[in-house]
This record gives structure tokens, C-alpha cells and sequence, in this order.
């Protein structure tokens, strides 16, 4: 072992989340550590004297810093787990969301299990042969190009326009693995993202087909640490070409990165929760982008981001014609949208369950099961007097009372748990109640009277179905619970639609058709007699684009109303959200580009702690955004080094705008 290191410098970035100090810092390295402190390496080192947890960025041979160096305190292991490539993704990252380095590394590389590091490593499996698997970017006229881009190693993007449907066609995960395996095939590695552990369940199904067992690893953060340590180091260290996973699995070390693909860029479920709020779909972005690999971007329904990439042409549509639309997608209406429906029905428009939902019950129910869509879950969400319509209310706490039986005659409070015995409604001494918002298990009720020979089924929260049987039933399901059937569903009711698209939320209409899509896709082709009903006002924009299957043409108009109204993605919005005092202080030291502007303060629900809390905005055109970012940031910094009072939460066009 050498006396002096041929490289005696390791610049460390550190588990320091400060605004002010995001940035690495340099170490010396002892001769006892100089094999062991390899760029990725995680080492303690002393800092503020503090031993503070790190990655190794980089070993050099002097530092641009004056002076003699503190030297490591210690390599924790000698695994480089932090591969230059993920460390400028972290980089890129942090700085599109006004974050620090730290923040995001604690995201993308999980803890360290010693004992999963001893492991030995499996020798991987040959791939299986899939001459005889027929893929679904077969149906779409683009998606064989594709596939020999993919395959070449070109670094063709594309926004695939699934076809809502239980067919073939709309197999997205099939799809996402073929893309995979034609990586694969080309001698690069793939990064697959879903939203939860069914759609990841569903694509796991799908690799193991066309790429093998041991292919594919699988990183989750709902795996233990040991099982998620080791997917992050198959990935690391070469052994499987291809991660599927949820929104970490975006930072997975996958060597030679060929294709980055993503399920569903709209739930939710993919913006991450803590700081710097990243979302998979703009980290996959920037890293498509940082390594010129291929990006296949997929969903029922398409999302404004989405919809301004392809408006850019930094993304191409992949879609099907709209004859192949109308045929693989099942048949989709509106009640009451005609007058002969309306004659049939006078009341069709009122009525929460009009006559048309039990007409096509009738006719679907012998050809399979039926799936009911309802937004919200549980009993009765919400009471009020049957004669004056005042909300009911306990008498004890004023809290909002609920139902806890089919004949309302056991009335609770929300908040105290009170029984109310004979409650009387203090308006108008009425003592019935009545539910303007009905959930699931009311719902499987009324539907199991109206149809008493036939089994209900209820999937929500708490107590989700993953499959149900082909046979004759009905099916009561909230947003996303809506459980897989070999076959498909024979028909579909959409109830309560207006609740979707009455929420305060800049995303409603966006976010109502894609739950929607993705009801209709389970449904049959209407070529096989699937069809769907919507329960709500047929001039809706979201319902029109629902019966015309047109997600694209919805997320054009969406745009453009966007862009009118200077609301992402068409610009930036920074929402701060502090202590009066800390915002008003940041609003002092930050330098707004040309084109921004201030939004508010406005008034926030107190803390945990009961201080009063406001948010702010920042708004900036496109073309500022990165400026905008950098300010924020550097005021961010200035109050750090401060160590000014009050903590202020940071998010870049958040997904929730209400």
C-alpha cells in the first residue's frame, strides 16, 4: 500500500439538507482508506463537529480549496452505490425543484443492509425465447418503428395513447415489457415506473413473460429494507438489465440506460411527498434527456404535461385510428342525453340512478359482471334534514352526524362518536335525514334490493379486490379499487360524476376522465357488446371526451385554457407555504424574473402547533422557470445561513392547485 494516495482528495456530498451548504466538500484520504473510498463509496466524515453520513462523488488530485484537510472518518463500505450517472440526475433534479442534493439522495439510494451487501451474487437465467408472444404495440400503427428504435438504441420518445379496453390493445403492461425486452435485446438496460403495487403486481406478471425470472428486479418502497436494498444492488452492479418499480425505482442504477418508461403520468401516487416533491414523470424526463435514452410515456388518458411535450415534439403520439378506437373500446354514453331518454324518464337528470343504470344491468348482467364506479367510499359521507336540507349536527359538539345503517336509524357523530338517539333538526324540528353523498356500501345496497338473485361484491379502501369472477355479478368499487375480471366487465355505470368535477382543484376535469379511462378499460370491446354508462350532465367537456374516447383532444383544450390562465404546464408556480413572517421575508430577498409575479399571501389552516400558516405563489412564463427555481433557491439559502425563524415548505408546480 502506498504512503500517499495517487488521488488524495474525495469530494463528498453530505447529509446536510441546508439551502446554503448544497454542495460538496472535499476530504482528504488516508493511505488505509485510499482502496476502500471508490467514487459511490458511502464514508462518514466530521462536519460543524457532527459526523455526518455521505457518498463519495468523486477522488482528485488537490482540491480548489486552500489549507490542509480533515480526513474521512471512515468508509462505511466500498460498494459504489452512487454511480456518476444518478449522482447528475440527483443534481438536475434537485435543482428543477429548488431542493438540495441531500434531499434527493435520501430518495434515490435506499439504506445500507450489511448483510444483503455479504450476499452472494445469483448467476441470471438466459433470457426466454418470445418468438411466440404477440405484444400490443402491434395494434398501433407506429408501435413496430418503435420497437426497432428501442431495439437499435435510438432515442425515440413517444407518448403512447393506450386504447381504453380489457382487449389485447389496451394491455399497457404487455406493452411496457415488450419495450423492455427490445432494450434488452439491444444490449441496454430499461427503467419501468407504475403508480402502486397492483399496476406493479400486473406488470411483474408481464416481465416474467417476455424477459425471464431473474431478468428483472422489482424496487419498492413497500418491500422491507432487505428485499429493496438488494433490487438496488442487482441494479448497481449489473446483474439484471431491467428494474421495475414505483416512483423511486426512477433513480435505479441501471447500467448502459436504453428506455425509460411510465404507467399513468396522472395518479397521483407518482409526485413524491417529501421534499423536493419530485415527480417520477419529470425525473424520468431529465434523465431521458441527461442520457439521450428512449422514453415511453403510456396512459388511458393524457395529462397537460404530456400533452405540451408532444405541442413541443419533444414527444411523438403513438395512437391507434379512431376506427380501431371505436372498435377495440367498449361503447360509451351519457344518461339523459337524448329526448327519448328523457321521455322515457323525466326525472332522469335528478335521479342519482336513473332508469337507463337499471335497463343496462338487466341486459349485461347475464353476460358477466358489472362494474359500478362510486367516488367516494364508506356509508353515508354525508348527512342533511330530509325537509330543509340544513346539515345534521350533533348536539353535543356540533360535529357532522353520519349513518350507520341502512335505515338511518342509528345516527353517530364524526367527531365524538355520540349516539343521537331521536335527533331533531333545530331549523325546522324535522327528524328524518337524507344523504346527498352516497358512498360504496350504501350503493351495494340499494343495487343488492334492486337486484336481490345477484351476488355484490364492494372493492374500496380497506378492503380491495384484486380480481373478481367472471360469473354473473355486481361490483361496487371507488376510483382505483375496481378489481380485474378474465374477460373483462360486460358492462359499467359511472354514478356521481359531477362530484368528481365539482372538486376545488385545477386538475378536476383532468383527473375525473382518467379514473374514468381506466373503469372503461375493463371493460369489453363493444364489438363483443361492452358498453358504459355515465350518470351526469352530458354537456360536461370531460364526459363528451369520455364518450368520444378522446383523451388527446380533452388535454389540447385543457392546455390551452391553461395557457390562457397562466397555470402549469404552460408556466411555473412555486407555492410557499410558512409562518406571515417567514414568507414575507423571502419575498424580500428573492429577485422575481422578467414576467413573475406574486400570488397572494393567503390565509392557510393553523399548524400542528396552532401558528397561523399562509401560502404564497411565484409565477414565472416557461422560459423562466430555471431562473425562477434559482432564486427561490437562493433566497431559500440567504435565510438558511440566517437561521431565520419559521420553516417554509418549497413545491415547483405542485401536483394539487386548489
Amino acid at each position: 500500500m502506498s504512503e500517499t494516495p495517487a488521488l488524495p482528495v474525495a469530494r463528498v456530498a453530505l447529509d446536510v439538507s441546508l439551502a446554503h451548504l448544497d454542495r460538496p466538500f472535499d476530504y482528504a484520504v488516508t493511505a488505509e482508506q485510499d482502496l476502500l473510498a471508490v467514487p459511490g463509496a458511502r464514508v462518514r466524515a466530521r462536519f460543524a463537529g457532527r459526523l455526518r453520513d455521505g457518498f463519495v462523488l468523486e477522488r482528485v488530485a488537490a482540491s480548489e480549496h486552500g489549507g490542509d484537510l480533515t480526513a474521512l472518518h471512515k468508509v462505511v463500505s466500498a460498494e459504489p452505490v452512487l454511480s456518476a450517472e444518478v449522482a447528475s440526475l440527483i443534481r438536475a433534479v434537485a435543482d428543477h425543484y429548488a431542493g438540495t442534493f441531500a434531499d434527493v439522495m435520501r430518495l434515490a439510494v435506499p439504506p445500507r443492509h450489511a448483510a444483503t451487501e455479504r450476499a452472494s451474487r445469483p448467476e441470471p437465467p438466459p433470457a426466454p425465447d418470445v418468438a411466440a408472444l404477440a405484444g400490443p404495440l402491434a395494434h398501433y400503427p407506429s408501435g413496430a418503428g418503435l420497437l426497432d428504435a428501442i431495439r437499435a438504441g435510438a432515442g425515440a420518445r413517444a407518448a403512447w395513447q393506450t386504447i381504453p379496453t380489457s382487449d389485447p390493445a389496451g394491455d399497457w403492461a404487455e406493452g411496457l415489457a415488450e419495450a423492455a425486452r427490445a432494450c434488452v435485446d439491444g444490449g441496454r438496460g430499461a427503467v419501468l415506473v407504475v403508480p402502486d403495487h397492483r399496476d406493479l403486481a400486473r406488470l411483474t406478471q408481464a416481465c416474467t413473460r417476455w424477459l425471464g425470472t431473474g431478468r428483472f428486479t422489482v424496487l419498492s418502497a413497500d418491500a422491507g429494507p432487505s428485499a429493496r436494498y438488494r433490487a438496488f444492488l442487482a441494479a448497481a452492479r449489473g446483474d439484471v438489465p431491467v428494474v421495475i418499480g414505483t416512483r423511486a425505482a426512477a433513480f435505479a442504477p441501471v447500467g448502459k440506460l436504453g428506455l425509460v418508461a411510465l404507467w399513468d403520468d396522472g395518479d397521483d401516487l407518482l409526485a413524491e411527498q417529501r421534499a423536493p416533491y419530485p415527480h417520477a414523470r419529470d425525473v424520468l424526463a431529465l434523465r431521458a434527456a441527461q442520457t439521450g435514452c428512449a422514453v415511453l410515456f403510456a396512459g388511458y388518458a393524457r395529462t397537460a404535461e404530456i400533452e405540451q411535450w408532444v405541442a413541443d415534439g419533444w414527444l411523438r403520439e403513438l395512437a391507434a385510428s379512431r376506427a380501431d378506437v371505436r372498435r377495440e373500446a367498449p361503447a360509451v354514453r351519457v344518461s339523459a342525453a337524448s329526448d327519448f331518454s328523457l321521455a322515457r324518464d323525466p326525472l332522469a337528470r335528478q335521479a342519482r340512478l336513473p332508469h337507463e343504470v337499471f335497463e343496462l344491468m338487466r341486459a349485461a348482467l347475464p353476460q358477466g359482471p358489472v362494474l359500478v364506479q362510486v367516488p367516494r367510499a364508506g356509508y353515508l359521507v354525508a348527512l342533511v334534514c330530509q325537509d330543509c336540507r340544513e346539515p345534521a349536527r350533533c348536539g353535543f359538539c356540533d360535529g357532522p352526524l353520519r349513518g350507520t345503517s341502512a335505515a338511518l336509524g342509528a345516527l353517530s357523530c364524526g367527531w365524538c362518536g355520540r349516539p343521537q338517539g331521536e335527533w331533531r333538526c333545530p331549523i325546522c324540528d324535522g327528524s328524518r335525514v337524507r344523504a346527498p353523498v352516497v358512498g360504496a356500501t350504501r350503493t351495494a345496497e340499494e343495487l343488492g334490493r334492486a337486484f336481490p338473485q345477484t351476488p355484490v361484491r364492494r372493492s374500496a379502501a380497506g378492503h380491495v379486490l384484486d380480481e373478481v369472477p367472471a360469473g354473473t355479478s355486481i361490483v361496487v368499487a371507488t376510483p382505483g379499487a375496481e378489481p380485474d375480471v378474465d374477460g373483462g366487465y360486460a358492462a359499467a355505470v359511472l354514478l356521481d360524476t359531477q362530484l368528481l368535477l365539482l372538486r376545488p382543484d385545477l386538475r378536476a376535469g383532468e383527473e375525473s376522465l382518467r379514473r374514468w379511462l381506466r373503469a372503461t378499460a375493463l371493460v369489453r370491446p363493444g364489438a363483443d357488446g361492452g358498453s358504459v354508462l355515465a350518470v351526469g350532465d352530458s354537456s360536461g367537456r370531460a364526459l363528451q371526451a369520455l364518450v368520444r374516447v378522446d383523451p388527446a383532444g380533452f388535454a389540447a383544450r385543457e392546455l390551452a385554457d391553461r395557457a390562457d390562465a397562466r397555470f402549469p404546464p404552460a408556466a411555473v408556480l412555486v407555492s410557499l407555504e410558512g409562518p406571515p413572517a417567514a414568507l414575507a421575508e423571502l419575498l424580500d430577498l428573492v429577485e422575481l424574473p422578467e414576467g413573475a409575479e406574486a400570488l397572494g399571501p393567503v390565509d392557510l389552516p393553523p399548524g400542528a402547533s396552532g401558528d397561523p400558516l399562509q401560502r404564497l405563489l411565484l409565477r414565472a412564463p416557461r422560459a423562466r422557470r430555471t431562473t425562477l427555481t434559482r432564486a427561490v433557491k437562493g433566497a431559500l439559502g440567504v435565510r438558511s445561513a440566517r437561521k431565520s425563524e419559521g420553516a417554509i415548505r418549497c413545491r415547483v408546480d405542485p401536483v394539487e392547485i386548489s
